[in-house]
């Protein structure tokens, strides 16, 4: 199947930077060393829609030695790696469609291109490549076994269409592993966002004011590394439960409309559209930054903003200025997509050796359970959650106590 990417020749940077990867992750080395001796996807093709990256691609590799015919489309216009793209294709024969920065028509274009493959299993990040088959490709539901979902955005999608009674196949919610959100989430994200958004300003985050909209795993990982940076933070969140909780993290707690007039970086990470607004942009501090670190680029009312404007223009790479008619002036970063994809490289490998071991066990588990598992959202069972958290300190050279049997005992017995 012919491709769709950037630059072929640019393979060699892709593979490089692919088995620097690789070996930060060794978790999912030995599934995939076990997928080659084992083949679970003999005959499958799969789908997969993710970002295009060094670590999502050593799992590309995993499910296609376990007998998998992969074929690859990105899950953001603007968090393609090019060369990792051109890699895959050229080293690895999987045919991927993805170009950093195609404009929506090419984004949906790819991602038809994956589900007139006919996959058998999907894996997804964000959810379009589930909500799309129902919609446009109605004619695969029969055929597909299932699929798997790396975040909380597309998990919510999932659950919409569950109760909406849509949903047609069963569908892993990847992201609702311990090994997965507690990790990937709060420390992924935490330290890549805040990567992202140095790479892109090199400002300086001691002694600032950074707002962090939504305080869920990932708002809290970016929460405890701006304050490691020597940040003030600010929490802002429509959960009680969480406010209360970031309360007694330490970090001060107002609605967005009291944060505006102080923060000097917002960081929105909330998986919600509209979280800054037009009433919080009239109120911001000249020169305040905003960055967003959800899945989609709705957080951050773009619309608003450039009707406030007077004037704009790019002043750095993926850094744009909005000049109002106060001379005020505001910077949003990569456009208001994913700051740590867009303007950094994503999460680091370690970390993103359990979220894909999950991703890749997942779909195992799908195949394995083939008829058995309802349509519907679903989750990995607890003992692979152990297995992968005792492989992962197993590399760390890490290990830890083991209950006896008299222990066992004590806590099974009522008496």
């Amino acid at each position: 199947m012919e491709s769709d990417i950037r630059d072929a020749g640019l393979a060699e940077s892709g593979a490089a930077r692919m088995e620097w990867d690789a070996r930060q992750m060794p978790v999912l080395h030995a599934i995939k060393d076990r997928f080659a001796r084992e083949q679970p996807f003999r005959d499958l093709r799969v789908g997969v829609c993710l970002h295009i990256s060094t670590k999502t691609a050593n799992l590309v590799t995993a499910i296609k030695a376990g007998g998998a015919e992969p074929i690859v489309c990105a899950s953001n216009p603007l968090s393609t790696q090019d060369d990792v793209a051109a890699s895959l294709v050229v080293h690895h024969g999987i045919p991927v469609f993805a170009k950093r920065g195609e404009d929506a028509g090419t984004f949906g274009r790819h991602l038809h291109t994956v589900l007139n493959a006919q996959p058998d299993i999907l894996l997804d990040d964000g959810a379009d490549l589930v909500t799309t088959t129902h919609q446009d490709h109605r004619r695969n539901l029969d055929r597909i076994i299932g699929g798997t979902e790396e975040t909380t955005t597309g998990v919510n999608r999932l659950r919409s269409m569950v109760r909406e009674d849509v949903l047609r196949f069963p569908v892993i919610a990847v992201n609702e592993s311990k090994t997965k959100h507690l990790f990937d989430n709060r420390f992924g994200t935490g330290q890549s966002a805040l990567d992202g958004i140095l790479r892109a300003t090199n400002t300086l985050i001691a002694g600032k004011t950074v707002v962090v909209c939504g305080y869920g795993w990932c708002g809290k990982g970016v929460a405890s590394r701006a304050s490691g940076l020597g940040a003030n933070v600010i929490v802002t969140e429509v959960d009680p439960v969480a406010a209360l909780e970031a309360a007694m993290e330490g970090y001060r707690v107002m609605p967005m409309a009291e944060a505006a007039g102080f923060g000097d970086l917002f960081i929105t990470v909330s998986g919600n559209r509209g979280v800054i607004r037009r009433e919080h942009l009239e109120t911001m501090k000249d020169d305040a930054i905003l960055a967003n670190a959800g899945h989609f680029d709705v957080e951050i009312d773009l619309e608003a903003l450039d009707s406030l404007a007077v004037d704009r223009r790019p002043v750095r790479p993926y850094v744009e200025e909005f000049t109002l008619s106060d001379r005020r002036r505001l910077y949003v970063l990569g456009e208001g997509r994913l700051v740590n994809l867009v303007a950094g490289e994503g999460h680091p490998a370690a970390v993103m050796d359990m979220s894909f071991a999950n991703q890749a066990l997942a779909a195992e588990h799908l195949v394995r359970h083939r008829g058995d598992l309802a349509p519907g959202v679903h989750t990995l069972p607890d003992r692979i959650d152990a297995d992968i958290a005792q492989l992962k300190l197993e590399s760390m050279g890490i290990s830890c106590d083991r209950m006896t049997t008299d222990q066992e005992g004590y806590l099974e017995s009522w008496t």
